[in-house]
């Protein structure tokens, strides 16, 4: 059964209110964690590419590249949990996992779908929530995430009515 149901929250999901790139973010986190995210890309079927710039190069190690100097600029990992689906990471701090998915890529329960499991699939690695908000929403107000009481993904918000 699905985590939540495409007629729940496509508000949720619409560019228009939401802005088209939502904030991703799992808070609390540690170098070991960025690791635990960088060992499940590496075991899991999903495509991926890291990047400095424009180089692309081979993932490294969470320490490395948390290790960067401030001045180096924000290396990224993409993610392709299904070949229609990107999550981008951003390595802006060992304290918080943050990434950015393209609303406009996750229209439909099927879409839906893929994107609970990618964030349960996070969650459970790191038995941590992974919270979705707005563009800029500065993390104050997530709309859905994944609970890892319920071990399943949730609405955090009341759905918006337009």
């Amino acid at each position: 059964m699905a985590d939540l149901l495409w007629d729940d929250v496509k508000c949720f999901f619409d560019p228009d209110l939401m802005g088209s790139l939502p904030d991703v973010l799992v808070p609390w986190t540690s170098v070991e964690d960025w690791q635990a995210v960088l060992d499940l890309v590496g075991a899991s079927a999903w495509k991926c590419q890291y990047s400095e710039g424009e180089a692309v190069l081979p993932v490294p190690r969470a320490e490395a590249v948390l290790s960067r100097p401030a001045d180096a600029g924000c290396p990224q990992l993409r993610v392709w949990p299904t070949p229609d689906v990107l999550a981008i990471f951003r390595f802006a701090s060992v304290e918080e996992i943050d990434f950015d998915v393209d609303l406009r890529e996750l229209q439909g329960q099927e879409r839906l779908d893929v994107f609970c499991g990618f964030l349960r699939a996070i969650g459970r690695r790191l038995g941590k929530p992974v919270l979705m908000d707005s563009e800029g929403g500065e993390h104050s107000h997530p709309v859905l995430g994944f609970d890892v009481e319920t071990d399943q993904v949730v609405l955090l918000a009341e759905p918006l009515v337009r």
